[in-house]
């Protein structure tokens, strides 16, 4: 019998590429029945899980870091992060603007780390204040419309494969890689998105912080095992070679939560809220 609602735990994740290796076991045997005793899951944005969690809509997310709060607990083990280039968040700058001259940014808003990080970068180390505009996942007309365009996850690397074609429109373009960004001018990687977790749903009659802290890291140990499985569950899925996608699960994610990782957690909050960007941030809270 499946257990009642109440006990399990309601799951915000994201249906882009980068967390599939987090995801492998609450999708595929042998592990999903078993984990749909505990959880329940839907999909939605990044920028959205954060919503849902401070809503009491979920109780679980994959969520973007700077949607971080005092009252939500990071869950030790997993990340979405890069130790150089990410290839999935690209700042696209039209010709004859440089980073230093850009004023308009059309800005795809699915993640709001990624919009953060962007800022940061302008802000405190080109000390410019260009406009982020809000706009769809369209680099051609973004591009035809402000002097440089955000674009953030799956439509990142489509529009990658797209570069001589959006050119040949629009003129020559800088294309700049935010992670490799800011791990040049930091020295630390950049990351994305965390487990987070409202620690007031754990325990009794639910699930301990243990066995969740376990269950989120074995999917991924058992995801990053499953790599080539992957790679062919998400050829229909997204218009990428095999080869890329292979490259940017294996070489441009990095899903472990280490000691860096951390560090470039607390950074980023600091510049951030020196900013004016994001809303102070104190401390990280561990569950």
């Amino acid at each position: 019998m499946t257990p009642p609602p109440s006990t399990r735990l309601r799951v915000a994740a994201i249906n882009f590429l980068n967390p599939a290796p987090l995801m492998w076991d609450f999708e595929h045997p042998p592990r999903a029945a078993h984990l749909a005793e505990r959880y329940t899951l839907h999909y939605t944005q990044p920028s959205l899980c954060a919503d849902e969690l401070l809503a009491a809509r979920a109780d679980l997310g994959l969520i973007p870091i700077a949607s971080l709060t005092p009252g939500l607990a990071i869950v030790p083990g997993c990340t979405i992060a890069s130790l150089d280039e990410v290839r999935s968040i690209q700042l696209i700058v039209k010709s004859p603007h440089t980073l230093g001259t850009v004023k308009t940014i059309a800005a795809d808003t699915a993640s709001r780390s990624s919009l953060a990080y962007a800022e940061i970068i302008f802000r405190k180390f080109l000390h410019t204040h260009p406009a982020f505009i809000p706009a769809a996942a369209d680099p051609i007309a973004m591009l035809q419309q402000y002097d440089a365009a955000i674009l953030i996850g799956d439509p990142a690397l489509l529009v990658l494969e797209s570069r001589e074609a959006i050119e040949k429109t629009v003129g020559p373009c800088q294309w700049i890689d935010l992670a490799h960004e800011w791990r040049t001018r930091t020295g630390l990687p950049w990351v994305a998105a965390v487990w987070a977790v409202r620690p007031e749903v754990l325990g009794s009659p639910g699930i301990a912080a243990t066995e969740l802290t376990e269950d989120l890291e074995a999917s991924r140990n058992h995801g990053l095992a499953h790599i080539e499985d992957l790679v062919q569950e998400w050829i229909p899925r997204i218009n990428l070679s095999a080869s890329a996608i292979r490259h940017y699960l294996n070489h441009n994610i990095h899903y472990r939560l280490d000691p860096d990782c951390i560090r470039t957690i607390e950074l980023f909050r600091r510049y951030a809220a020196e900013a004016d960007i994001l809303p102070p941030l104190p401390r990280l809270r561990f569950l």
